[in-house]
């Protein structure tokens, strides 16, 4: 299938330029597979005549990123350069900040394609590259379904307003991808690169954050793996999804948001696959389209629309106001930060998701919002309560530093919902309390879950 126009966009004025290649740029879309940036460089390398060089940076000290992160998405990228290698295309990993690895390779290419990340140093790297570049640089995007200007020219007010908007364009926008034959090989190109066959040797060269272990053992990162983990879902979880959401000691969700978030599956891959699944599994279905297309794409909305995402201040008015008034209320418990990531609260219920999250890199998302709305009550003010929750997630989450984690964060602060009862502490904002937990689900099953997972990670 062509590619939609409204995924492309040129990123400078310069129409044509001599060079050795075209050069896609990949950063966030990491994979091989239904990647409409690479598929657009890849017919762009065949209407010039030239081959096509794919560059990523691999930098040191990535924001918030640690050897957790670092070790998943070599894992990925390791596979991805080995698929691209299969159709003749060379991929290069250069240590370096990525907009000056892709302006440095990019000073002997004819257009730099590169794909599109919703984060302010994102968006930074991107314009960075467009205004110094030589050549034309185009961006397309393949990290949502349907492009986040198409659905709304504003920050969307929450899930239902945004819906029927998203809603309209999925027939547009629900097509597949096909791969574009590859008319001229580049795998004899001399380019300095870091060699991929031993990541733990790379990962020891990279001065990184160490402090946070890797999960290969519960996630491990690259294109096959959430293919695997998928169909898998689809084959014998898929029927249960409507019903176990809110079921924490059930797996019975699909575990793609860690790859999603590294870009090594795409969106519309999965969107595409769901809409395959039986008709009898309609409601099923639905419920998951609008997990990975509604409400992540209400999370792309809120950080391309919303410069301050990572702060406080992104909260809505009402509920900076409200949480305000109830800044002095008392607290019966108030925990560290140290504390919180050793896991010793009162609460089991609490201590069993931070612990999920430590071993694993995971929680299921009905655990993330009880974790996240504890944090609140249990912070001496919820200025300190935002900081703690966004610097935890980021911390050990592998989907964290993501417009997901930002979003899910500030919504445990009053984004994308409405003003509840008036209670102590949370002021208008929802509450979630341990009762609940217990007459939703079979909380201790959860709990014994997690201290299963904990007792194999100590084995």
């Amino acid at each position: 299938m062509s590619i939609e126009s409204t995924r492309i966009k040129p990123m400078n004025a310069i129409d044509t330029h001599e060079g050795d290649y075209v050069l896609y740029w990949m950063q966030q879309s990491q994979r091989a597979d239904y990647n409409h940036a690479l598929e657009f460089a890849v017919q762009q390398a065949n209407e010039q005549g030239r081959m096509l060089l794919v560059a990523f940076g691999l930098m040191d000290d990535y924001p918030e990123a640690n050897l957790r992160h670092y070790a998943f998405m070599l894992e990925g990228l390791k596979e991805t350069r080995s698929t691209l290698a299969s159709r003749g295309i060379k991929m290069v990993v250069r240590r370096g900040h990525p907009a000056e690895v892709a302006l440095n390779l990019g000073s002997r290419a004819a257009m730099i394609v590169c794909d599109r990340g919703y984060l302010k140093h994102q968006r930074a790297w991107r314009e960075q590259v467009a205004k110094q570049a030589k050549c034309p640089v185009v961006q397309v995007e393949s990290d949502v379904v349907v492009p986040v200007e198409v659905v709304s020219d504003k920050a969307e007010y929450a899930a239902r307003t945004i819906r029927p908007k998203i809603h309209r364009q999925l027939e547009t926008y629900l097509v597949g991808l096909r791969r574009t034959n590859v008319k001229h090989e580049s795998l004899g190109l001399n380019v300095k690169e870091i060699k991929l066959g031993d990541i733990n040797q790379v990962l020891q060269n990279l001065k990184l954050d160490r402090s946070v272990p890797s999960v290969s053992d519960f996630f491990k990162g690259g294109t096959s793996e959430a293919v695997k983990r998928f169909d898998g879902f689809i084959r014998n979880r898929l029927k249960y999804y409507d019903r176990h959401s809110n079921q924490p000691q059930t797996d019975d969700i699909s575990h793609m948001s860690p790859y999603l978030h590294f870009g090594q599956i795409s969106p519309l891959y999965l969107a595409l696959k769901i809409n395959r699944a039986p008709a009898a599994l309609k409601t099923a279905k639905d419920a998951y389209i609008e997990e990975l297309i509604v409400r992540r794409e209400l999370a792309m909305n809120f950080a391309y629309y919303t410069s301050n995402y990572d702060a406080y201040a992104c909260i809505p008015q009402w509920a900076q106001k409200t949480l305000s008034d109830h800044r002095s209320d008392q607290r019966e418990y108030v925990y560290s930060r140290r504390q919180l990531e050793d896991a010793a609260t009162h609460d089991p219920y609490w201590n069993a998701g931070m612990l999920e999250m430590k071993h694993t890199g995971f929680m299921h998302n009905y655990m993330r919002m009880y974790w996240g709305k504890k944090i609140l009550q249990w912070s001496q003010t919820p200025q300190a309560a935002y900081q703690t929750t966004l610097a935890i997630n980021n911390k050990y989450f592998l989907d964290g530093r993501d417009p997901n984690s930002y979003t899910g964060v500030a919504w445990i602060y009053g984004v994308h919902d409405r003003a509840w009862t008036e209670r102590p502490i949370f002021g208008k904002t929802r509450y979630m309390a341990a009762a609940g937990l217990e007459r939703k689900c079979d909380i201790a099953a959860y709990v014994k879950k997690v201290d299963d997972l904990a007792k194999k990670v100590d084995s």
